[in-house]
């Protein structure tokens, strides 16, 4: 699934947010997790990587980890996208990193609502799952650099913290539990 239209999203307890953004370090999810709980909502996915510019893929494919200057635009991007469906009363689920506070403030000012879904995950199993993908162009090298600048959401932001070590049913699961009920 890429982006499909949805109608506004329902947990089993009754609406959820028509924003969700999945988020945290590379390896813990976000994509697969992203992809099963916008079908569980039938709310339209945006896939963040995918609207990264080539100068921000080749910058990461070669090890070098990407600056707050240059995902500014790529966090627009995201930003708009999510806005956009908003607009149009669908439900929406990005996959996105927001690793510091300041970018999910960023993506915030597109969409006041958005609900952070942080996928919790150890910075060994993280390694270990970016170095077992095939064909995606981030390297296991810069999980670490993902650690160095990851700031957890705090508790004045609305966000859920889920365990992202178990399996991605059990991940969408949760996340629908807490959505409908947060």
């Amino acid at each position: 699934m890429d982006e499909e239209a949805a109608q506004a999203p329902t947990g089993a307890a009754g609406p959820v947010p028509p924003a969700v953004v999945v988020m945290g370090v590379a390896g813990c999810g976000k994509s697969a997790v992203g992809i099963a709980l916008a079908v569980a909502l039938d709310a339209v996915f945006i896939e963040g990587d995918r609207l990264h510019p080539p100068e921000n893929v080749a910058r990461m494919a070669s090890g070098e980890p990407l600056t707050d200057q240059l995902r500014e635009g790529w966090l627009d991007a995201i930003g708009e996208r999510i806005a956009a469906s908003v607009g149009e009363g669908q439900g929406v689920v990005a996959a996105c990193s927001a690793l510091k506070r300041g970018y999910r403030e960023r993506l915030r000012g597109f969409c006041p609502d958005i609900v952070f879904l942080y996928l919790e995950i150890d910075p060994a199993t993280a390694r270990r799952r970016v170095a077992s993908r095939k064909g995606h162009f981030m390297p296991a090298s810069l999980v670490d650099s993902q650690f160095a600048i990851l700031e957890p959401p705090g508790s004045d932001e609305r966000a859920l913290t889920i365990d992202a070590t178990r399996a991605v049913a059990d991940v969408v699961a949760d996340a629908m539990h807490l959505l409908a009920n947060s």
